[in-house]
């Protein structure tokens, strides 16, 4: 066992049964250079993104019990998100235990914000596979739990703060333009641009167009503040 697979384990607090589990699950598409015969981590992505899914929807009806269904989806969506998954990426330090082509690692694969959420949620279903609905809870409690005790029922909304900054400086109303759809049907890869008078274009991907446009208003907020 890698020293990498090895730290993994022990930052989602589970030691897997089958570790051939959790190989797969950190294999990109790009290792062994496509050969079809090398199990990558796609199938358990698939599967991560429900397990995690339901998880997530477990905790909000939990913790909001008298909230109705148009507050819980906002909060649902900031942890299941392709921005909150790439951050629990990063706390499990799964970058380093990635296994991709030489290609993939020297166009910084290891660090692209899109197969890191993807790898979480692998992991998440590999979790699932070894040990059950109560396993992935409790790495989800590891991963999230935080993010969790931290939503209140008036979820952040980026793109609101963002028009509401703008108006307040008189730097106009802010401009989305979809740039491009990729990925397969049933994970598709949205990326958005926003233009604020007065600064450079700002852009964000993600799993549905208005989570991209979060993400690039969260981005273009930044800029704002730091010119500020």
């Amino acid at each position: 066992m890698s020293v990498e697979i090895k730290r993994v384990q022990d930052n989602i607090g589970y030691q897997f049964k089958d570790i051939e589990l959790l190989t797969r699950a950190l294999t990109h598409a790009s290792f062994g250079d496509g050969n079809k015969q090398v199990r990558n981590y796609e199938r358990l992505e698939f599967l991560g993104d429900r397990v995690l899914g339901l998880i997530a929807a477990e905790a909000m009806f939990t913790k909001f019990k008298m909230a109705r269904e148009g507050r819980l989806a906002p909060l649902f969506n900031s942890l299941v998100d392709k921005t909150a998954c790439e951050r629990v990426a990063r706390q499990f330090e799964l970058g380093p235990a990635l296994r991709m082509s030489p290609s993939e690692e020297n166009v910084g694969g290891r660090n692209k914000a899109s197969i890191l959420a993807d790898a979480t949620e692998s992991v998440m279903a590999a979790v699932y596979l070894d040990g059950g609905l109560e396993a992935a809870r409790a790495v989800f409690e590891r991963g999230w739990g935080e993010a969790v005790s931290r939503l209140t029922e008036k979820p952040h909304n980026p793109k609101s703060d963002l028009q509401e900054l703008a108006a307040k400086k008189g730097y106009g109303v802010p401009h989305y333009d979809l740039l491009e759809q990729a990925g397969p049907d049933h994970r598709p890869i949205f990326v958005v641009r926003v233009e604020v008078d007065g600064f450079d274009p700002c852009e964000g991907q993600g799993g549905s167009k208005q989570e991209a446009q979060r993400e690039a208003a969260s981005a273009m907020l930044q800029r704002i503040k730091s010119h500020d």
